[in-house]
Order: C-alpha cells, then structure tokens, then sequence
C-alpha cells in the first residue's frame, strides 16, 4: 500500500470542501498513523470544526464534538454509570471521547480538573468510568482547538502534562484572496457535489500503521531527531 497516495487520495476529497488546507490535512493524516493528537490554534472562523469532521468522514471514522466552557465536568467527556430504574441496575452510558475522532472545541476553556479527564485516553488509549475501564477504538486521535486571541478571557493555560500528549501544534490562518474566492464559488454550487466520501477504510488504516512501524530508522537520522527536539 503506497502511503504517499493515500494521503494524496485523502487531500484531494477533503479540497472538496475545505480549500488550501493540504498541509493541515497532511499533518493529521501523519498524527493519525503514529497513534499522535493535534492541537489546532487559529482565530475564530477558520473553519476547524469543518476541518476535523471532514477529516473523520474521509477516512469512515465516527465523529464526536465536545464544546468545552467552565462549567464541563469530567464525567460530560467521559460518561458515567446511572441506575436504571426498571432494570434496577447500574448501566455504563459512555461519553462523548469514546469516538474515533474527538474535537475538543476551545479546549483552553474547560477548567484544569477538566482538562485531565482527557490525561487517561490521550496517552494509554482507554477510558476509566466509575471504576470500569474502557478501551477505544482504534483509530482514535483526539483534535483540540484553541483561540490565541482570548488566551486571557475566561480560560485556562494547558498545563505541561496536557501539551505532553499533543504529537503536534498548527497554526490556521485565515485563507489567501484565491481561496476566499474558491470558498465562495463552493457555498454557491450544488452541495451535493462537494459532500467528503470514504476513501480510506479503518483496516487500511490499521495495515499502514504496521508498515510504518517496520520502516528502519539509522542512528545517524536518531541523532539528527534528538537535536531538533533537545
């Protein structure tokens, strides 16, 4: 399985409606195959929401949106157990991480007890509700989102366990006068057109996982990897 085609096929069906994000595409596609989340920093209106649920369609992952204010509690990401009372039983009501891509909308908005609810699932890919542990299923890639312009309104910073778990950071700028343009001939032709279609199935994607993880790495690309990061 060529790796470079497929990510090409998943650009080209995500252009449909997203334009001049090829390389945010190329980025998550790269986050996703190396089990990696993504933390998107961008002003309002950038179209992150759209990016990510596009980028779920693209690949037949379900989607899951969490929008974080102060007052989320740990148990609205993560679920929680509540007694039936016909059953009369305790029944397991999973949240809203358990899905195989999860945006965090303004994740800096959610408060630090919060926050670490996502600690668990991020790093050990599992989720623990009231006591019972629950793994994800694979894919699974979390896309938080962040507004720099109102870093000191009403939110709080990531703390360094927090930004530990992100594989990496992109910056969303607003889009050049050609893509602006190519956005609006877009909004005006027929929806039905430009609507993302599977192109990458999650078996496909679980094979290139395993192909990557035997691609050899030689000491002197080690060492060049721990001088960019040291």
């Amino acid at each position: 399985m060529d790796l470079r085609e497929r990510v090409e096929e998943i650009k080209r069906e995500i252009s449909k409606v997203m334009v001049g994000k090829d390389l945010e595409v190329e980025l998550m596609a790269i986050a996703l195959l190396h089990n990696g989340h993504i933390l998107l920093e961008s002003v309002p209106g950038t179209g992150k929401t759209m990016l990510a649920k596009s980028f779920a369609a693209a690949i037949g992952g379900e989607f899951s949106r969490i929008q974080f204010t102060p007052d989320v509690l740990p148990s609205d990401v993560t679920g929680i157990q509540f007694f039936n009372p016909k059953s009369q039983e305790f029944e397991l009501r999973p949240g809203p991480i358990l899905a195989n891509i999860v945006l965090a909308d303004e994740i800096n908005r959610a408060t630090p007890r919060t926050q670490s609810s996502l600690l668990e699932v991020m790093e050990e890919r599992q989720v623990t509700i009231d006591g019972i542990t629950v793994p994800v299923e694979e894919p699974f890639m979390v896309i938080a989102t962040q507004n720099p312009v109102e870093s000191q309104q009403g939110t709080f910073s990531l703390p360094v366990a927090q930004m530990d778990r992100f594989f990496i950071k992109i910056n969303v700028d607003y889009p050049g006068y050609d893509d602006e343009k190519r956005i609006m001939q877009i909004q005006r032709g027929d929806k039905s057109k430009t609507s993302v279609h599977q192109v990458l199935s999650i078996a496909e994607i679980e094979q290139l996982k395993a192909e990557i993880s035997t691609i050899h790495i030689s000491s002197e690309m080690e060492d060049y990897l721990l001088s960019i990061v040291a």
